[in-house]
């Protein structure tokens, strides 16, 4: 077998390994400065891992949250007082000091020593002290905290991180929504910047810093867990910030913070399941609910509310079928006080606001925080249902009484039957029994069967209902003529509470 070979002149095999060495250079410069990356041409061919120098979400806390919490943490005040209360015996035994009782055993019970016999034993009282936490917010001593850290305190003292303790003056208090404001005389006082709570979102990172349990300086951290949580029950207007971030007794009036720092919201409450301790269930007030009342406590005194005079109620899927609703939403009005804005402009029971100024109502709760937070003699436009109809209403809200709580809405209540249900007719004496207003028309409930769907749902003795499928009820025999009109339909009722009316749905009889 013959071999062949190919004649290469030299010149040419000589430029061939040239362009091939200046390619490969071009190459592994090109490969080294690729995205800033430096993955080849290594001086010694040793390949690094690339990193970027560029921080991401959370880059920048390589060694954990000190750059957040070091600053902060100064801002975070100990509150602690004091007030004088009745002695827990004399609370819990006043038959002690029954004249009754001492003549048959004698003075040896609830007396004093040397007290002769029928001498009248003098009240005895006792000093009570509490902890809670609280937030600077000027450097020349203005801090925030909750209204029930300070309530009914007789002497409220403040420790400051550096040991210094003041004497705090109470500037004013808002216990609808628990915000209280103190004073100390100082200066040059470390702060928290006040964030915004309106952009938080669920799964947002925070710390919330206070002093559980007296425990100085403590910070603990977690999510969001919700937004805008209300209905629980704790205070007249909530809109609170839940989170996991472990909260305990004493983090109240304490500080929740965001990864810049920022305040955003008043440590508040816990639901502790009843053993007294974090659960992971914790609530805060957003700052921006608390930053409105500190502004009005600060430059007026008080807080000033507007105010409809109606009771809103939830839309429950039930409800909102009954009253021609496509979905859930918006707020019933089920009871309107007299001569209250919401009356004068019209409104009536069973219509549903859907809008207010625009922009939709999401549920009693959210009517109530809105128009709470709108200034007295305003003028604010409802888009209301009524009888499947849409209407715009102005209404010109009033000034909320001092004496007055917030808006309340009744409790929800689902399914069951008239059966086992007793009524009678509403007399004046009833009427009076009952501390209902004059010209309260209905029948009253006498008894309810335990075990019927009426009491499922909540309705009991002295209740009075006074429509049932819209139609208004001034006798049994109304009542009867409109529940034989229901037939096997469901059944809405109008039932009026110790003085609050709200709507149930009875599904089946």
């Amino acid at each position: 077998m013959k071999s062949s070979y190919l004649h290469v002149p030299r010149w040419i095999a000589t430029a061939v390994v040239l362009v091939a060495l200046i390619g490969g250079g071009v190459l592994a410069l090109g490969f080294r400065n690729w995205s800033g990356h430096e993955v080849f041409g290594a001086s010694n061919l040793a390949l690094t891992m690339a990193r970027s120098s560029t921080p991401v979400s959370l880059g920048s806390f390589s060694n954990g949250f000190a750059s957040v919490l070091k600053p902060a943490l100064p801002a975070v005040v100990n509150i602690h007082t004091s007030k004088v209360v009745k002695s827990r015996a004399s609370q819990m035994m006043p038959f002690f000091n029954d004249p009754a009782f001492r003549q048959f055993f004698g003075d040896q019970f609830g007396q004093g020593q040397g007290q002769g016999q029928g001498q009248q034993q003098q009240p005895q009282t006792e000093r009570e002290q509490s902890l809670g936490s609280g937030v600077i917010i000027t450097s020349d001593g203005m801090i925030v905290t909750n209204n029930h850290v300070i309530e009914g305190a007789t002497d409220i003292k403040v420790d400051l991180s550096d040991k210094r303790e003041f004497q705090a003056k109470l500037i004013g208090t808002d216990a609808k929504t628990d915000i209280a404001v103190l004073k100390i005389e100082a200066s040059g006082l470390p702060t928290l910047a006040i964030g915004d709570s309106s952009k938080l979102q669920v799964g947002d990172m925070i710390f919330a810093i206070g002093e559980p349990f007296g425990l100085e300086g403590t910070a603990t951290m977690g999510i969001v867990s919700a937004t805008g949580r209300g209905g629980l029950g704790i205070e007249n207007y909530e809109d609170f910030i839940q989170t996991d971030a472990p909260i305990n007794p004493g983090n109240s009036g304490g500080a929740m913070i965001d990864l810049h720092g920022d305040l955003i919201g008043i440590n508040t409450a816990i639901l502790s399941g009843g053993g007294g301790g974090n659960q992971g269930v914790g609530f805060a007030i957003p700052i921006n609910m608390a930053r409105s009342v500190m502004d009005q406590i600060v430059g007026h005194g008080k807080v000033v509310r507007g105010y409809l005079g109606l009771f809103p109620q939830d839309v429950t899927p039930a409800l909102a079928k009954e009253f021609g609703l496509s979905k859930p939403g918006g707020a019933l009005v089920s009871g309107l006080k007299p001569d209250a804005p919401a009356a004068h402009a019209g409104l009536k029971n069973g219509d549903v606001i859907l809008e207010l100024n625009g922009q939709p109502v999401e549920s009693a709760n959210d009517l109530r925080l809105r128009i709470s937070q709108a200034a007295p003699g305003s003028s604010v436009k409802l888009q209301v249902s009524r009888e499947g109809k849409t209407q715009e209403m102005n209404v010109t809200l009033g000034e909320l009484p001092p004496d007055k709580s917030a808006e309340e809405a009744p409790g929800e209540s689902t399914g069951g039957g008239l059966d086992g249900v007793n009524v009678q007719e509403l007399t004046p004496d009833a009427m009076q029994e009952l501390q209902l207003a004059p010209g309260t028309r209905g029948v009253v409930v006498e008894s309810v069967d335990p075990a019927s769907g009426a009491a499922a749902v909540g309705l009991q003795r002295g209740d009075v209902i006074q429509e049932v499928n819209h139609q208004p009820v001034h006798n049994i025999t109304e009542y009867k003529q409109a529940l034989t009109a229901a037939g096997k339909q469901p059944v809405l009722l109008l039932v009026n509470t110790g003085g609050q009316t709200h709507y149930e749905v009875i599904e089946s009889r």
